[in-house]
C-alpha cells in the first residue's frame, strides 16, 4: 500500500507549513501528495519554489503561487521525497532526474523534511541505484572518471546512461542521467565529494546532512524519524 503511505506522508507534512511562507516544493509521486494537501490547506501569502517543470505545472493547476530562487532566495521549507533513506537521514534522490534543482533548492532552504513510503528506509545506502547529473557533452568520458572513482569505492559496476524509448533521458537544465549499482555505499561523504570533484559531474544524488526530519507513511498514519 505505498501509495496509501506516500499520502499520508504527504499529507503530515503539509501540516508544518504556515502562512506567509517560502515552501520548496519538491518532485515525485511522494512530493505530489505533499503539493495536493499543500494547495487544499489554502494558506494565504504563500510562495512555492518548485524543483522540477512537472512540479511547477502540478502546483500551477492547484493554484499554488510559484517563484524562483533568484526571486525568493531564503526558502522556509523544502518537503520532498527520496529513493533511499539511510542512517543519519542520509539520502539517494534522483530518481525523477531532478537532483541538481532539487539540491539547489535544499540548500537554500532553512529547515528540510523528507517524505517517503516505510520501503525507502535501509539500513545502508546502495540498493537503488545512485544518479549522478552530467554535461550532455563528453558524457562518455565523463563516464570513464565515474568509473574510476566507483572502482576505488569497491563498486565494480559502471554507470549506464539513463534512457528511455525516445532516447537518452535529459533533465530539465539539459543535462544527462547516470545511474550507479553501487550495492552498497561504504563511506557515502568520500564518495559524494570524490564525484562532485569529477570535471563533467554537475551532481550527484547523495543528499547529506541536509535533512532534518524524515516523515515515513504507513498504512495507518505516519512516523517521524529525526537525525
Amino acid at each position: 500500500m505505498s501509495d496509501l503511505q506516500k499520502k499520508n506522508a504527504g499529507e503530515a507534512a503539509a501540516q508544518y507549513v504556515e502562512a506567509g511562507m517560502v515552501v520548496g516544493l519538491g518532485t515525485g509521486s511522494t512530493a505530489a501528495w505533499f503539493v495536493k494537501a499543500l494547495a487544499a490547506r489554502n494558506l494565504p501569502d504563500l510562495r512555492c519554489v518548485p524543483t522540477s517543470e512537472r512540479t511547477a505545472d502540478l502546483a500551477r493547476e492547484l493554484g499554488l503561487t510559484l517563484s524562483t530562487l533568484e526571486d525568493t532566495p531564503k526558502i522556509d521549507l523544502t518537503v520532498d521525497g527520496a529513493d533511499e533513506i539511510g542512517p543519519g537521514l542520509a539520502l539517494i534522490k534522483g530518481g525523477g532526474a531532478a537532483l541538481l534543482r532539487e539540491k539547489l533548492v535544499w540548500e537554500a532552504s532553512a529547515r528540510c523534511i523528507c517524505i517517503a513510503d516505510a520501503a525507502k528506509v535501509v539500513p545502508a545506502l546502495g540498493t537503488f541505484p545512485l544518479p549522478i547529473e552530467v554535461v550532455a557533452f563528453g558524457h562518455k568520458t565523463t563516464a570513464n572518471r565515474i568509473a574510476d572513482v566507483l572502482a576505488d569505492h569497491d563498486i565494480g559496476s559502471p554507470a549506464r546512461v539513463r534512457e528511455a524509448e525516445r532516447g537518452l533521458i535529459r533533465t530539465d537544465g539539459g543535462n544527462l542521467i547516470y545511474d550507479a549499482a553501487c550495492k552498497l555505499i561504504a563511506d557515502p561523504a568520500r564518495l559524494a565529494s570524490d564525484l562532485k570533484s569529477l570535471t563533467g559531474v554537475v551532481e550527484h544524488g547523495l543528499f547529506l546532512d541536509l535533512t532534518d526530519l524524515a516523515i515515513i507513511g504507513t498504512d495507518d498514519g505516519f512516523g517521524t524519524i529525526n537525525p
